[in-house]
């Protein structure tokens, strides 16, 4: 018997929020409830629901109850509308949410990050273990799974023959290397994106590594180790993290929220009668031995959209993925001994030969000091188009729990352990 998911969203804050109803899927039934403040985050969160209804190409259908008051966590543990909360929104409570949501048999599907503090690490094992005795899922919002070319470098990765083996390498220069660069002031879903103003106050929302960093730990970890679990205690082993802040003017700040000015909340955050925001954060670690170091990027303005890198150092080839501003993401191979190139170019080639029958079509191109592979435009998506194939997984799970890979949960909890020590190594270094 197929069951339905109802799904209830609490105190959206987040335009991912709704992104999970952008696309309707068979298996969600169409009415939700949303239980929230009656906010300006409520208010956007309804209007981008209605838009995927009114729009001409594709509408949703959707029903919408909406509960707006000011005890809304109490009647949404008391009302049960549903089986599965969606949550998006201010990161620090995010972690009770969730317990309480598992607390009253409900599954969860929740926006990164889950934690954003180191002293919550033990919540989350406590969390997780009690889903797992309940047989509930809570499960990560992971669009950048499903990334075509994260998806190839991983397949490339895992291939000795191209990839060989992990070179050797050091904090200075670590084997695997993430960064993610993200603007404050660009458009969602054709409207500029309006963002609360607890978004630049970390205490809510977080520090960069803490949000976008869970992210680029998921990819490493595929990377280093797929569909292997990990254990956060004896395979990683953090080593140092830095930081230099973003600078915001007030009339950027008015800009981008629509608020008058800078709010008395952020205070602490001021300097000069300018705002200092999260800007470029990174941290180096060692997972199973192979150094990595995660970047992360917020600057002001948006050329195109948010960019994507990532640099795999293998004994044989470097797997690279680049990306400009206004261009989707590009995947490039090189031989690490420039004499192996033509041998590199051959093995490549017949890689995409052997690829199963959803990756058909792929091809290189040889640009004389590296194979920069062609991938048919059919495979590509956009951000966020990639939330509907997050629902496609958690559909899937929903139905068959039994079929969620046992290194899922130990791998949560080993990329929130990576991110959350970031934040305490950012702490020690001010």
């Amino acid at each position: 018997m197929v069951r339905l998911i109802r799904l209830i969203t609490l105190a959206p804050g987040h335009f991912h929020a709704a992104l999970v109803q952008k696309h309707a899927r068979p298996g969600i039934h169409p009415r939700t409830h949303i239980y929230a403040p009656l906010d300006s985050d409520t208010v956007a969160h309804v209007s981008r629901i209605a838009r995927f209804n009114l729009r001409p190409d594709h509408p949703t259908a959707w029903d919408m109850e909406l509960h707006a008051c000011s005890d809304y966590l109490e009647r949404f543990v008391r009302e049960q509308a549903g089986n599965t909360v969606v949550l998006s929104g201010r990161n620090q409570p995010k972690i009770a949410w969730m317990q309480a949501a598992v607390d009253n048999g409900l599954h969860v599907l929740a926006d990164k990050p889950w934690i954003i503090d180191p002293a919550d690490f033990s919540k989350l094992q406590q969390l997780l273990t009690k889903a797992e005795l309940r047989e509930l899922i809570v499960w990560d919002i992971l669009t950048e799974r499903f990334e075509i070319t994260n998806l190839l470098q991983r397949k490339l990765v895992r291939d000795a023959e191209i990839f060989g083996s992990w070179q050797t390498s050091t904090p200075e220069e670590p084997a695997l290397m993430l960064r993610s660069v993200h603007f404050l002031n660009k458009r969602v879903d054709g409207e500029s994106l309006v963002r609360p103003w607890w978004w630049f106050d970390r205490r809510i929302a977080g520090e960069a590594l803490a949000d976008v960093g869970t992210h680029l730990a998921d990819l490493a970890i595929g990377l280093v180790a797929p569909d292997q679990a990990l254990d956060f205690q004896s395979d990683i082993h953090m080593v140092s993290a830095a930081q230099q802040p973003l600078t915001i003017s007030e009339e950027q700040f008015r800009q981008v929220t629509r608020l008058p000015g800078f709010v008395p909340e952020l205070e602490p955050y001021l300097d000069g009668g300018q705002l200092l925001y999260c800007g470029d954060q990174t941290v180096n670690f060692r997972l199973r031995g192979v150094h990595v170091r995660l970047n992360t990027v917020w600057e002001w303005d948006s050329p195109g959209h948010d960019t994507h890198e990532c640099t795999a150092r293998g004994t044989r080839s470097i797997i690279s993925i680049r990306q400009r501003p206004h261009s989707p993401p590009e995947l490039y191979v090189s031989a690490t001994c420039p004499h192996d190139h033509a041998d590199l170019m051959k093995r490549l080639r017949q890689k995409c030969l052997s690829m199963p029958q959803e990756f058909a079509g792929l091809s290189v191109a040889d640009q004389g000091t590296e194979g920069h592979l062609q991938i048919p435009p059919r495979w590509r998506s956009s951000h966020e188009d990639h939330f509907a194939l997050v629902m496609d997984e958690y559909i899937r799970y929903f139905q068959s729990p039994q079929s969620i890979p046992a290194w899922e949960r130990p791998n949560a909890l080993a990329r929130y352990y990576i991110t959350t020590q970031a934040v305490a190594l950012l702490r020690a270094s001010h």
